[in-house]
C-alpha cells in the first residue's frame, strides 16, 4: 500500500510540475508575447471548449444514467462561474487593490484551473488504487492533456496582466489542489468516484463559461482579418489537440 501511495504522490507531482511549462516564455521578449498572444488565447478557447465537450461531460455522462442531473450540473457550472466572476468585478471596482490593473478573467481562470487540476489528483489516486500500471497510464495520459491547457492558461494570465514571473507561480499554486484531490481520493477509497460525479459537469460548465463569457469577447476585438484567421485556426488546434488526447487515453 505504501509503494500506491508514492507512485500516486510521484503521479500528481509530475502533473504539478507541468503548470512550469509556462518557462520556455521567460525566455521570449514581452513585446513578442503581447503582439502573439491572441493566438495563445485562442488556443485556450480551444482547450477550454475541447477539454469540457470532449473529456469532462462525456466522462460525467459515462458516470451516471441520470442525463437530466448532469446536465443541469452543467447549467450550474456555467452559472457559478457567472456569480464568481460577478463577485470578482465587485470587488476589483469596489476597493483599492494591490493588483489594480488585473483582470478579474485572470483570477477566474486560476480558479478554474484549481478545481480542474482537483479532479485530475483523484482520477490519478484513484487509478493507482485500481493497480500501478494503470495509474502510470493513467498519470501520461493527464500530462498529454495538461500541456496544451497550461499553455493557455498561462497566456490569459499575462494577457490578464499578471508578470510572467507572478502568473507562473500563481500557475503552480492552482496546479497543487491536484495534490487535495489525491488526498480525497487515497483517504476514502471508492467515495473519490463520488467527488468525480459531481465536479466534473460543474468543471465541465465553467470552462465553456470562460471559453464563451470571457475570452472569445477579448479575440472580437481584433479585427484584422490576418488575425482572425489565425484565431480560428488556433481554435481549430486547440480543439483537435483535445480531441487527439482522447484517442491516446
Amino acid at each position: 500500500m505504501i509503494t500506491t501511495y508514492i507512485y500516486s504522490f510521484l503521479g500528481v507531482l509530475i502533473v504539478s510540475l507541468v503548470s512550469f511549462v509556462g518557462l520556455l516564455s521567460l525566455s521570449i521578449k514581452e513585446e513578442f508575447l503581447k503582439k502573439y498572444i491572441f493566438i495563445f488565447i485562442s488556443l485556450a478557447v480551444g482547450a477550454l471548449l475541447g477539454d469540457a465537450f470532449i473529456h469532462l461531460i462525456p466522462g460525467a455522462f459515462e458516470s451516471s444514467t441520470n442525463s437530466m442531473l448532469i446536465s443541469i450540473l452543467i447549467i450550474v457550472g456555467v452559472l457559478i462561474f457567472f456569480v464568481l466572476e460577478k463577485f470578482l468585478h465587485w470587488h476589483h471596482h469596489g476597493e483599492d487593490t494591490a493588483e489594480p490593473n488585473i483582470h478579474p478573467m485572470g483570477k477566474l481562470i486560476l480558479f478554474s484551473d484549481g478545481v480542474h487540476n482537483f479532479i485530475d489528483g483523484i482520477i490519478i489516486g484513484a487509478s493507482f488504487l485500481v493497480s500501478i500500471p494503470v495509474g502510470i497510464a493513467t498519470t501520461i495520459a493527464v500530462v498529454l492533456h495538461e500541456i496544451p491547457q497550461e499553455i493557455g492558461d498561462f497566456a490569459v494570465l499575462l494577457h490578464s496582466g499578471y508578470a510572467k514571473s507572478r502568473a507562473l507561480w500563481l500557475n503552480f499554486l492552482s496546479a497543487l489542489s491536484a495534490f487535495l484531490g489525491l488526498l480525497i481520493a487515497l483517504a476514502f477509497g471508492g467515495t473519490g468516484e463520488t467527488f468525480t460525479f459531481w465536479i466534473l459537469p460543474i468543471a465541465a460548465g465553467g470552462f465553456i463559461y470562460i471559453a464563451v463569457a470571457d475570452l472569445i469577447p477579448e479575440l472580437h476585438k481584433t479585427k484584422k482579418i490576418q488575425h482572425s484567421v489565425f484565431q480560428i485556426f488556433a481554435v481549430i488546434v486547440g480543439i483537435l489537440a483535445m480531441i487527439a488526447l482522447a484517442y491516446l487515453e
